[in-house]
């Protein structure tokens, strides 16, 4: 690798977990197979101190695989390459932020509403706003903590006093509540995920729900199987991420009454376990295109 291309793979320092572990070596040889020399950095050893220049050898680009918005916003303001943007993982890590910046372009969406804001650090002192949510969007509908991951701040509430309880529960975190789309395949609660990069679907998949959830997640129980997607899936996908600014992402869509249905959209979506189910390595339509895009290419 004389020649190789440099490239950072910035991680959060405080997250150990074996799937991330497995998930950051499947990169860094994915890489490597493309002549690319990845460093992997975290969150730590990249301190921001916003006055001061970067040290050592500048990489040619960043795949900046944190939230931590402002190290991101940092990199990028010492003109380096950095995907996704701090603006695009800003924009998408909030599932409020997501909505609104949506809004008014014509995506199929749940219809939604955003918990208000309190100034209480724990709880709201008062949850007389919550029948009114519940006389707009029916039941059951769906709570989401906005800044979340892998289905687990995502809950189900079939009546008012189940409502009130999960939005005890969460307290003052961000919070929106949607109505319940029943997304099924074959009478299964199931979804698709899409993986676009550069602009172009390279990846999709059906996933399933464990028995008696209507989350399908892999990471919950669920099960994870090939798709071709249709053109008007490729399309709601490309489109939602044009318009939040997305290098790559997963793109999460429902099976709605009258067709495909954004649920979310992740700029830093896991791969390996549809790489394991369907053979795609997502990762290196991501590298090409950033070599590409970064004027690396021969």
């Amino acid at each position: 690798m004389k020649n190789a291309k440099l490239a950072w793979l910035v991680v959060n320092h405080f997250v150990h977990a074996e799937k991330f572990e497995t998930f950051y070596s499947m990169l860094i040889r994915t890489a490597r197979e493309l002549d690319i020399n990845m460093k992997v950095k975290t969150n730590v050893e990249l301190l921001v101190e916003p006055e001061a220049p970067l040290r050592g050898p500048r990489p040619d680009f960043v795949l900046f695989w944190d939230k931590d918005l402002s190290l991101c916003s940092h990199l990028e303001r010492q003109g380096l390459h950095v995907f996704n943007s701090s603006h695009a993982i800003e924009v998408c890590d909030s599932k409020n932020l997501t909505a609104l910046e949506l809004a008014g372009h014509g995506i199929p969406q749940p219809r939604t509403i955003l918990a208000p804001k309190t100034f209480r650090p724990d709880q709201y002192p008062s949850l007389d706003f919550l029948p009114e949510v519940g006389r707009r969007l029916g039941f059951p509908l769906v709570v989401k903590e906005s800044f979340g991951s892998f289905g687990f701040q995502v809950h189900l509430a079939g009546d008012q006093e189940s409502l009130e309880k999960i939005v005890r529960e969460i307290g003052t975190r961000p919070m929106q509540f949607q109505e319940f789309v029943r997304s099924e395949w074959n009478g299964q609660p199931a979804d698709l995920r899409l993986h676009v990069v550069g602009g172009k679907v390279v990846a999709s998949v059906l996933r399933t729900a464990k028995e008696g959830d209507f989350r399908a997640n892999v990471t919950n129980g669920g099960k994870m199987l090939p798709w071709k997607a249709t053109p008007e899936q490729k399309k709601l996908a490309v489109r939602a991420c044009k318009i939040l600014r997305t290098d790559f992402a997963g793109v999460d869509l429902l099976f709605g009454p009258n067709g495909p249905v954004l649920c979310e959209v992740n700029t830093n979506a896991h791969f390996k376990n549809l790489y394991d189910a369907i053979g795609i390595d997502v990762g290196r339509f991501i590298m090409s295109h950033l070599l590409k895009k970064c004027g690396l290419t021969n």
